[in-house]
């Protein structure tokens, strides 16, 4: 690894194999109780000890494997501990080290991250309220429709900033160092544009999908029919096309970090999201879908007290039906949600970004050994003949 964020696989341009790292269950190599270590010594050993090697097993009364008095741990005696240089231990992670990585992440660099976090979720809130303003009651039952479409463009625009920046500000913190505001903005720069085509083709991928899949119950309707029976099986074709979507979703869920990290074009990155998605699907819809619903939970925590003091104050009316009116609410009560939108995007969307850009690194390090390269980025000594003992988690996930 020459450089970060360039995190492009050290071999030369051949793409890299899935079983380029060895198994993460392969016993590590410690010497059997036939080949003790040749370790010479000008002490005499103990009776029968042949050539005066120390036998660790007779001299401290224990077997191999187990640890001698002191604390100290000399070779073959167990897997030595994970270097741990920043947010997270170099080594395949397991699932609640990721969402620990990503708070941890947060906590450590909160002043880039936060001052990030909250520009965007500004601009974003800003772009809503214009939107609101705009709208508002105007168009009847289509109010609420137009107003998620007309924002769209924004929210797509300010994605890929979110992504592009804090890709950088994470990938850092892997490594235990920090970036400022205006240090990612330098590097993520010349990935924008990229960034941006990748974004809109993946954005178009899940939901083009979908309309494909309902585009016989729309021309169906569009001709004036109306069997139900027709028009049932039709709406269960294009439910079937969902679960397609989702898994388009996450099958590309890597591209732009891979993008981002690895300086790849949109094709290639596509390319590598699907190649280190493949055999861990389900572990990285896991992941993700937790970590959306963790975000959603906060940001519905942050939100209904502002609701409830919006109502307190008279700012929106409960309708005949109980309910707030969305489609006609007051401006108070618009720029009052703002707020509660904005606190909770400065929280959510770093966690977010952070959980997608670990998930890339626990899978590169899975299957191309990238936890060498981080270590050795990070200025750790090699894995052997220096042990990492006391810098990391001593008990290694496991795939």
């Amino acid at each position: 690894m020459t450089d970060t964020p360039g995190w492009a696989s050290p071999s030369s341009s051949e793409p890299p194999r899935d079983d380029a790292r060895p198994p993460v269950d392969a016993p590590a190599a410690v010497p059997g109780p036939s080949a003790p270590p040749q370790t010479t010594s000008d002490r005499p050993g103990p009776a029968g000890a042949p050539g005066g090697a120390p036998q660790w097993g007779q001299k401290w009364g224990q077997q191999w494997g187990q640890q001698p008095p002191g604390g100290h741990r000399p070779y073959g005696w167990g897997a030595p501990a994970s270097p741990r240089p920043g947010v997270i231990p170099l080594r395949p992670l397991a699932f609640s080290e990721l969402l620990d990585g990503a708070v941890t992440t947060v906590r450590r660099h909160w002043r880039t991250v936060l001052a990030l976090s909250l520009g965007i979720a500004v601009l974003s809130q800003a772009g809503n309220v214009l939107v609101n303003l705009l709208v508002k009651g105007k168009t009847g039952e289509a109010t609420n429709t137009l107003r998620l479409l007309a924002g769209l463009p924004l929210e797509l625009l300010l994605n890929v900033f979110t992504t592009a920046l804090l890709t950088i500000v994470v990938s850092r913190a892997v490594l235990g160092r920090s970036a400022t505001a205006g240090e990612a903005w330098r590097d993520a720069r010349p990935r924008l544009l990229q960034l941006l085509g990748l974004t809109l083709l993946t954005v178009l991928i899940g939901p083009g999908v979908i309309l494909l899949g309902f585009a016989p119950l729309l021309g169906y309707s569009a001709v004036g029919q109306d069997s139900v029976a027709i028009a049932g099986l039709l709406t269960l074709v294009g439910l079937l096309t969902v679960p397609v979507a989702v898994w388009l979703w996450i099958r590309f869920s890597l591209a732009a970090p891979a993008l981002m990290l690895e300086k790849q074009g949109v094709l290639t990155s596509l390319s590598r999201s699907r190649r280190l998605a493949r055999g861990a699907w389900w572990r990285i819809f896991g992941i993700n879908l937790l970590g959306h619903v963790l975000a959603l939970v906060v940001a519905v925590v942050i939100a209904v007290p502002f609701q409830i003091l919006g109502m307190a104050l008279g700012f929106e009316k409960l309708s005949a039906q109980g309910l707030p009116d969305t489609a006609d609410q007051s401006v108070a009560m618009v720029l009052l949600l703002s707020v509660a939108g904005i606190i909770a995007g400065t929280f959510t969307t770093p966690f977010i970004a952070a959980i997608g850009v670990l998930v890339y690194i626990d899978q590169r390090i899975r299957r191309e050994a990238l936890d060498i390269e981080l270590a050795r980025a990070a200025g750790l000594p090699e894995h052997g003949g220096t042990d990492w003992a006391g810098q990391g988690d001593p008990n290694p996930a496991r795939r």
